[in-house]
């Protein structure tokens, strides 16, 4: 286990002085998107609400099973966060993962196919709503324990200093995540090592039904960061734009060593869950999250910038729409995974001794039972 002795601090320090830089630079980190993407940011977040309106759907017909977790109201902040990455940086969510990963290039169809637990699924039908993985995006997965993802992400991102590479890994949680004790280990470590890391917390108010104010005596979560010396920010998590552009300043701090945590702001439409009624809200604060619908508010905003019209959001809308119904077709289409395979991704190399049982299979044969003749006979 490393030390934080000045020897180690030093090689850390020429490790990050060493990292290879992108051939081809997006530009200065706040630099506003153009038109063209603040139309595509636009685009995917009416796609993102589409998918999620129709897993919902697909959930009340039983084609979904499990636990199913939404980004109704968050589409703004998944489109900022995600359009600010590189290809070669490392993403790790919570479960409440479906947008995220569309945002980050895994096909509509893959992501429906793996809800409904199917073969063509982007985990092959065996993760589900909660634990989506996909090497080729670095996507590396939805985890359903809560904070279950920051050490994995901190470790991430100390392999990343280790090699001397460009990359970053980001970190995705709620609010809630917040409060366990491997939140501040992961935020000690990635501190005092100059990891490159950057810890997004979406912030929508609720650690499922407790609010953050009742379950934290600083409301303000990214001032946590100041205990570690970790530069942070809050962001309205409304504004995709406003996201993107605190994300890449994030970003660009982890490239040069410097862990940081943004929180972004993003009340959710529905209920913790699908199943969640969400009756722990007053019709007061209904009202009001949705009049903060961020894909209404976005497409005012274009619209007064000439960059929107109605035919062109009616457009958007339809071929959207499409595109979700297209990936719950396919769902449909794709086959279920055979009972055989259940095992097949446990581990990611042969492990000796590996059990192979299925659920309710015998530990050990059964014991011969002996033949007691029937009386009589």
């Amino acid at each position: 286990m490393p030390t934080n002795s000045a020897t180690t601090r030093s090689t850390r320090a020429s490790r990050s002085a060493s990292r290879t830089t992108r051939k081809n630079p997006p530009g200065p980190a706040g630099a506003t998107p153009s038109a063209g993407r603040l139309l595509d940011f636009y685009r995917q977040m009416v796609l993102i609400r589409r998918f999620e309106e129709r897993a919902a759907r697909a959930y009340t017909e039983a084609k979904i099973g499990g636990y199913c977790h939404l980004n109704l109201g968050e589409e703004a902040t998944v489109v900022g966060l995600m359009a600010a990455l590189e290809e070669t940086d490392y993403l790790f969510t919570n479960y409440r993962e479906h947008g995220y990963a569309i945002a980050r290039g895994i096909a509509p169809e893959r992501v429906m196919a793996e809800l409904y637990g199917r073969t063509d699924g982007v985990s092959r039908g065996w993760g589900g709503s909660m634990h989506m993985f996909d090497i080729g995006t670095r996507f590396m997965g939805g985890y359903g324990i809560v904070g279950g993802q920051v050490p994995l992400a901190t470790g991430a991102a100390l392999a990343i200093d280790y090699r001397g590479g460009s990359e970053v890994a980001m970190c995705l949680m709620g609010d809630g995540t917040t409060n366990i004790g491997a939140f501040h280990e992961s935020l000690n470590i990635a501190a005092l090592w100059d990891l490159p890391i950057v810890y997004v917390i979406v912030n929508n108010g609720l650690g499922m039904g407790t609010t953050v104010e009742q379950s934290s005596a600083e409301p303000a979560l990214y001032k946590r960061a100041a205990a570690y010396r970790m530069a942070s920010a809050r962001v309205d998590g409304n504004d995709p734009v406003a996201v993107h552009q605190a994300a890449r300043v994030a970003l660009a701090e982890a490239r040069r060593g410097k862990p940081y945590l943004l929180e972004t702001v993003s009340g959710r439409l529905k209920g913790h869950s699908v199943v969640d009624p969400a009756k722990y809200r007053s019709k007061e604060e209904a009202q009001a999250l949705k009049a903060a619908d961020p894909i209404a508010r976005y497409a005012v905003r274009l619209s007064e910038e000439g960059l929107l019209t109605d035919a062109l959001i009616a457009e958007i809308d339809t071929e959207a729409t499409a595109a979700a119904g297209a990936a719950a077709a396919f769902a449909d289409a794709s086959p279920h995974p055979e009972v055989s395979t259940l095992f097949d991704y446990t581990y990611a190399t042969p492990v000796p001794n590996d059990a192979r049982r299925l659920p309710g299979d015998a530990l050990f044969p059964a014991a011969p039972r002996p033949t007691v003749p029937h009386p009589g006979v």
